[in-house]
């Protein structure tokens, strides 16, 4: 190899570089924020197990196309394993005229606008998936900067979810004979007693209450009562 060639091929010299002004430090990214969210594998599984219930923030009467992205994300994402049930608490009432009589129409009610309960597994990759959704606005119980919520307990969760006609198993394990219960829905509605007999088989409880001005024993489902 020639002079020539030695040369060309000799790495360049580095130039001193302590008299170049210093350019400005960017922001450091927050730590807790993920910068963007993978599609998850079929069989992902976060490390926790425990799925509980969250509420997220959304704009008043968006909640059911919100609630309808959220679905659509979780499957093309992959988060069945890791988001459950989202559930707009929507109730369809009847149309009444002036007077007070039924129209025979029926509106769906929002029960509680701006909000959509979500049951799922605080992981951080569902969380951020949730989180940049389009349209939510955040969720109830977080601090912000990155940080997680906290469940809804479940006895605030639990009436929610009976008036959605939505019961689980696990829900009726603290009931017992002579606890007092209000009714939720039927020909009973709001009516209040204690509880007489479980029937755990048929999901099933007898209430006593008072029926003109007499003691009744009524039958009812546990997703028709809730604890007063």
């Amino acid at each position: 190899m020639s002079e020539e060639e030695k040369k060309e091929n000799v790495a360049p010299v580095a130039e001193d570089k302590k008299d170049e002004p210093k350019s400005e430090e960017a922001p450091k990214e927050d730590v807790n924020v993920k910068p963007s969210v993978l599609v998850q594998p079929e069989d992902a599984k976060p490390v926790n197990q425990d799925k509980q219930w969250y509420v997220v923030n959304t704009y008043s009467g968006r909640e059911r196309e919100v609630a309808e992205s959220l679905e659509s994300r979780k499957n093309s994402l992959n988060f069945k394993n890791q988001i459950f049930r989202i559930v707009v608490a929507e109730n369809e009432e009847e149309v009444l005229d002036k007077n007070g009589k039924d129209t025979g129409k029926k509106k769906i009610i929002n029960l509680y606008p701006g909000y959509i309960f979500i049951e799922m597994i605080m992981s951080d990759e569902a969380w951020y998936m949730v989180r940049n959704t389009p349209d939510v606005t955040g969720f109830v119980g977080s601090s912000g900067g990155g940080t997680k919520p906290f469940p809804v307990p479940k006895e605030e969760i639990e009436p929610v979810l009976k008036r959605m006609k939505i019961a689980d198993e696990d829900m009726f394990t603290d009931y017992q004979v002579g606890d007092n219960v209000k009714i939720l829905s039927g020909t009973f509605e709001d009516s209040e007693g204690p509880i007489v007999s479980i029937d755990k088989a048929n999901s099933e409880v007898t209430v006593q209450i008072t029926f003109f001005g007499r003691l009744t024993p009524i039958t009812a489902k546990f997703s028709e009562i809730e604890k007063i």
